[in-house]
């Protein structure tokens, strides 16, 4: 206890800066667990956690017997398996181009550049996707218009936009997964890439025999972290594009925003923190699953 609390002294200000971090996990993670007990309750506000009636097993079935279930759930995969290769891929390919570049100035402002949208709210990026994508007075349409093409209702066309999605979601966030990437580069043996050069090896082949392979340990342990993560849709992202707009449900809908839709107009917490307790169960245990194969055949990316 008395080194502990010596580490604590002596690296003060490293624990202070990471102390509002460790109370958000804490507050929004560890203390949220007893509320897991209302996916088995008929939860009343009035009566409180430890007094509210149990009902077992009937708020799952809220959601396993409904009419949309399967479709909410199988577009919840679909859209986080497409986003997560996607993203993967990009960030991977970005991360190899800045290592590439030699200027320090133009890195820095490609850098910024493609980091910036990560900063926007989705909110700000659903106003320029309809300027993009109306159907009156979309820049995509009138440059369909000035080609003679025929112009299309893209918030009439589900089958449309999880390509849209998937391209927002890649534009939004693969600048900054892409600096995680650029670190595991940057810590890779520079006398590795010497040895090529004296054998003549060109930038292709370093990037292929050196750089890929001491660089995919780092993408099998991302993509573990986020395989825990894909039964769940990304909300503030889907809300914010897609809103209520039913006609894009068959492709767009997932179990968050079907859940919320649910709550709002039904108001029963059981059911969301039931629908809630799947995901994050199913997420554990793809996690598992996914790390055990990782461990047999790809030893160097498990994640334990």
């Amino acid at each position: 206890m008395a080194r502990f609390f010596r580490e604590v002294t002596r690296n003060r200000y490293c624990y202070l800066l990471v102390l509002p971090a460790m109370a958000y996990v804490f507050l929004f993670s560890y203390a949220t667990y007893p509320y897991l007990l209302i996916a088995f309750q008929r939860f009343d506000y009035r009566k409180g956690l430890l007094n509210a009636d149990w009902v077992g097993l009937d708020n799952f079935r809220f959601f396993f017997q409904s009419n949309d279930a399967m479709r909410v759930t199988l577009n919840t995969i679909q859209l986080n398996v497409l986003f997560l290769v996607a993203v993967t891929v990009v960030s991977v390919a970005l991360a190899l181009l800045f290592n590439e570049i030699r200027s320090k100035l133009f890195a820095k402002f490609a850098q910024t550049t493609m980091i910036f949208p990560s900063f926007l709210s989705w909110i700000i990026v659903s106003y320029m996707m309809y300027s993009l994508f109306a159907s009156d007075y979309g820049i995509i349409n009138q440059g369909l218009a000035a080609l003679g093409l025929t112009p299309v209702n893209w918030y009439s066309t589900p089958n449309a936009w999880p390509a849209i999605l998937v391209g927002m979601k890649v534009w939004k966030d693969a600048g900054m997964s892409s600096i995680i990437y650029l670190a595991a580069i940057a810590g890779i043996d520079g006398s590795l890439y010497e040895s090529a050069d004296i054998d003549g090896a060109t930038r292709w082949q370093k990037t292929i025999r050196i750089t890929l392979p001491l660089l995919a340990p780092t993408v099998a342990i991302l993509t573990l972290l986020n395989l825990g993560k894909i039964f769940y849709g990304d909300f503030g992202m889907i809300y914010a594009l897609i809103g209520d707009n039913g006609v894009l449900y068959p492709t767009t809908d997932v179990i968050d925003t079907y859940v919320f839709r649910a709550l709002r107009q039904i108001g029963d917490p059981s059911n969301a923190a039931a629908v809630g307790l799947f995901q994050s169960t199913v997420g554990l245990l793809l996690v598992f699953i996914a790390n055990w194969l990782t461990r047999r055949f790809f030893k160097e990316g498990a994640l334990y």
